[in-house]
């Protein structure tokens, strides 16, 4: 059995301008130990996907409709104590920016104890030793469990806050940009630990991003999502070595190659659609190079090509 599994999952924001739809008819699953990358542009639904997951969505936002079944437990049916009891302990995330996520007025030690204590039932003296085992296990000497988030540097609060979602060992760990910022000698340290603790404690993984380096460096497969939808889900060498789906052609031909060979890059024309009003058919023909007529009236089905592979494209038969 899949530790999670998605099923038509919609999200919708009720704005003053009118309902956003940012995550509609969502499906995928992820099996145990496995990391899947989750990419594409900014506003795409990525991070709306994660926060449905684990529950952490805003007052104006609304699961509408799908499920997310996470080791067995229907999420969506909980109620706020029911999630608090699988946050922090079942499942964890890491956000995307530290300063808003750690609490500047907590030593970043208490921070971890107090996740510890609460899910564990340990004593404060437990739960601080077990504070300072994460420290250096993410690489950060255990004395600065004494240390608030502006004592820290950048690379260093990304990875307290690794230990803070590592506390009570997860089973899911959903890691939203957690490399955004950093320069790239830190973020190469930040992607090697995160892919060493995956493996080390057998972690099932969601990375969101937009940058498909970090997916080629830490993920097992990808699912692509553009217009609040998924567009085409492969494993890993699948994908770049032959993307089906024209955004994710787009998406590859915009970054450069390291060791490929040398080649103008390719911006893709436009911008994401608006989802107060998104465009008919499939959501990516205003800017395809392929489009069609069928394109503009017809939404494409994600349909299963050869070796477990989905893309959701009139051009693939």
């Amino acid at each position: 059995m899949s530790l999670l599994k998605l099923e038509n999952l919609k999200t919708c924001y009720f704005t003053p301008k009118g309902p956003v739809v940012a995550v509609d008819g969502v499906s995928f699953n992820l099996e145990k130990g496995e990391t899947l990358g989750l990419v594409g542009e900014s506003g795409c639904g990525k991070s709306t996907t994660a926060l449905s997951i684990i529950g952490l969505l805003p007052s104006y936002a609304k699961i509408l409709d799908g499920r997310v079944n996470f080791n067995g437990t229907e999420m969506t049916t909980l109620d706020h104590e029911g999630l608090r009891r699988i946050r922090g302990k079942e499942m964890s995330m890491v956000f995307q920016g530290s300063m808003q996520a750690l609490n500047p007025l907590m030593k970043i030690g208490d921070q971890i104890a107090e996740s510890v204590m609460q899910h564990e039932h340990c004593s404060k003296r437990k739960a601080l030793r077990r504070a300072k085992e994460l420290f250096k296990l993410v690489g950060i000497d255990p004395s600065r469990i004494n240390s608030y988030q502006h004592e820290l540097s950048g690379g260093m609060r990304q990875r307290a806050m690794i230990a803070v979602a590592l506390a009570c060992q997860p089973k899911l760990l959903i890691a939203d940009e957690p490399a955004t910022a950093l320069d790239v000698i830190v973020q190469a340290r930040v992607l090697k630990l995160m892919r060493d603790l995956k493996d080390s404690h057998n972690i099932s993984m969601i990375l969101i991003t937009h940058d498909l380096s970090v997916v080629a460096e830490i993920c097992d497969r990808v699912a692509v999502m553009y217009g609040g939808k998924i567009v085409e889900c492969a494993d890993i060498f699948t994908l770049h070595s032959n993307p089906l789906h024209p955004y994710t052609q787009g998406l590859l031909n915009a970054f450069p190659s390291i060791k490929g060979p040398r080649r103008p890059l390719t911006s893709i024309p436009g911008t994401p659609p608006n989802l107060l009003n998104p465009p008919t058919g499939c959501r990516f023909h205003p800017r395809c190079p392929y489009v069609m007529d069928v394109c503009k009236v017809e939404e494409p089905k994600l349909v299963e090509t050869t070796g477990k592979r989905t893309v959701a494209c009139h051009l693939v038969k």
